[in-house]
């Protein structure tokens, strides 16, 4: 997380759909604003939001009458990229019924809050031949919002991750000045070094005798000497035949994309050598790169931890966007 310095935004209210453990919840309370509903179907998560924050998520938002949740202000979410079935003429948000992301249409349609922040797979963009993300801005516009919409990368925004991501601000159309906002430009490099934990207690360490390391790494120096941060991950090595979740990175670069699925001897956070150690990154180490603070409780059960967090937004990127959007609302609501 970034450090906050003032909290722009202590009158407005959110609620949290497809909540995950929380990502949202931290860089929206992080500027002031409070949390009003949360909703989340997967129980292992509710378990961890709840060890984290003070209320219980409800569960599958589908079944979640809109009129039971409390007025807000602003949406936020990552929703799943899904297809929708069109036929005929266009008939606004029920476009997208069958879809999670009608039910983020028919709260707003009700709700109308100011904002909706939201955040979703890069590939949105050209899945199903770009219809899909076609058709979820038109229904954002016909509900009376002015949609914006970058693809941003974690490791542009302090945390050492390639991750890049659509990130979705829409604002009500009688919003004054909403045509002026633009989204943060982020040039804060790091590596991955810089979140390493001095002893992970539960960090696998790969043992195998078919590790190869196929590369020296050999850090870029400016004209005084201080090494260059490469904003990438470095691959020295790999096991087996080198294929996904099989390589092997140095640590002065970034990690890989965090992910909640996958195989292989590195799958979910990938293999680094570390102190002349091959080993995974622990739960800890992977909050980190996603911007949760030290105090945040992972999951008890590491695979659990380690799927929660590569199903996690990025929290600095989020307050950076956070930063811009209060820019746009009147911050003496």
């Amino acid at each position: 997380m970034i450090e906050v310095k003032e909290k722009f935004l202590l009158k407005y209210k959110f609620i949290d759909l497809f909540a995950g453990i929380g990502g949202f919840h931290y860089a929206l309370s992080s500027f002031g604003a409070e949390c009003v509903f949360a909703s989340e179907w997967d129980v292992a998560a509710q378990y961890t939001y709840a060890q984290n924050f003070a209320m219980t998520p409800a569960g599958d938002i589908t079944k979640i009458d809109e009129k039971e949740i409390p007025a807000h202000d602003i949406i936020c979410g990552g929703f799943p990229c899904q297809a929708f079935s069109i036929s005929g003429k266009r008939r606004g948000f029920e476009d997208a019924r069958g879809t999670l992301f009608f039910d983020i249409a028919r709260i707003a349609a009700l709700h109308k809050p100011k904002v909706l922040f939201l955040e979703n797979v890069k590939n949105l963009m050209t899945h199903d031949g770009g219809k899909t993300f076609g058709t979820i801005k038109s229904i954002l516009e016909s509900l009376g919002y002015d949609v914006f919409t970058k693809v941003l990368d974690t490791s542009d925004f302090g945390l050492p991750q390639h991750r890049e991501r659509l990130y979705f601000v829409c604002f009500r159309n009688d919003i004054k000045n909403r045509a002026e906002f633009k989204f943060p430009v982020g040039d804060k490099k790091s590596s991955l070094s810089d979140i390493l934990e001095d002893k992970p207690e539960n960090a696998k360490v790969i043992e195998r005798n078919d590790i190869v390391f196929s590369k020296e790494y050999v850090p870029e120096k400016d004209e005084n000497g201080t090494i260059l941060i490469p904003n990438r991950p470095i691959q020295i090595g790999y096991v087996n035949k080198g294929g996904q979740g099989e390589r092997i990175y140095h640590p002065l670069g970034h990690a890989v994309t965090l992910s909640a699925y996958g195989g292989g001897a590195g799958a979910k956070t990938g293999m680094y050598k570390i102190n002349k150690t091959v080993r995974k990154l622990s739960p800890r180490e992977c909050a980190r790169l996603q911007g949760f603070p030290d105090e945040f409780k992972p999951h008890p059960k590491n695979n659990q931890a380690y799927k929660q967090f590569g199903n996690s937004v990025s929290i600095n990127v989020l307050q950076h966007i956070v930063i811009e959007i209060s820019k746009i609302l009147d911050r003496k609501a």
